[in-house]
């Protein structure tokens, strides 16, 4: 069954890769949000960003990737800062790490199954923060950003195909980024890793999904079942209601 997607990006001036995850009705309105890094945001992109209804800002990224801010964060956004990658754990690393397959879902799998403990971590930030959307991100928003993403609209029941396509939408805004900044993009590379792999990046991204029960994910990786419940709830939106 096709799944299309519509209307689910915001225009946050300063960022290229901003939207509401999964299909109509598969999160609450305003309830969390995925994104590029928030550091090139313009005073216009926080406001932008607050008028939305976001609270809490969950950075996914190493601390050497950080910009320092080109506009000052407004005062009622709280920034929580928990690197997804671990990039110590060499034993992992040395496979993944430059490796073109590390920008397709290809590692996703392998990388739930290494560092449920990391994701759950993520998972607990979104679960407490306090009323208010919450928006996600690493660099490009397209791969930490769409492992996250993936267990995120796995609970809140969003079908495989769903996440898949959900995935690809990020491809055409890294582009534009890129070509914005005047930065060279080839994705030859990550399409001949994928072909060699005899997929796509859609079907990649279809199948970590398939295999994920995220509740029962998120609990191994030591969140409780109230937890679990909270995050639940806060997908659907009602957190903005307390």
């Amino acid at each position: 069954m096709a799944v299309t997607i519509t209307g689910r990006f915001l225009d946050w001036e300063g960022c290229f890769n901003v939207r509401e995850p999964g299909g109509p009705g598969a999160t609450g309105t305003g309830a969390v949000v995925r994104a590029d890094a928030l550091d090139r945001l313009t005073a216009n992109g926080w406001t932008s960003l607050t008028a939305h209804g976001v609270r809490t800002v969950v950075d996914l990224r190493n601390e050497d990737e950080r910009e320092v801010d080109h506009c000052p964060r407004p005062a009622g956004v709280t920034t929580v800062r928990i690197p997804l990658d671990g990039i110590g754990h060499r034993d992992f690393w040395n496979v993944w790490w430059g490796s073109p397959g590390f920008g397709t879902p290809a590692y996703f799998r392998p990388f739930l199954e290494r560092f449920p403990d990391r994701v759950a971590s993520v998972a607990r930030a979104m679960a407490d923060a306090p009323p208010g959307g919450v928006v996600f991100h690493c660099g490009l928003g397209r791969d930490r950003t769409g492992l996250i993403t993936l267990v995120l609209l796995r609970l809140a029941g969003a079908s495989p195909e769903e996440v898949a396509v959900d995935y690809a939408l990020s491809e055409p805004r890294v582009r534009a980024m890129y070509a914005a900044r005047g930065r060279p993009y080839d994705p030859a590379e990550i399409d001949a890793y994928v072909a060699g792999l005899g997929t796509t990046a859609h079907a990649l991204a279809r199948e970590a999904a398939a295999g994920l029960d995220a509740a029962a994910y998120l609990r191994a990786g030591g969140l409780g079942a109230g937890e679990v419940e909270r995050l639940r709830e806060r997908l659907r939106g009602r957190s903005r209601e307390r």
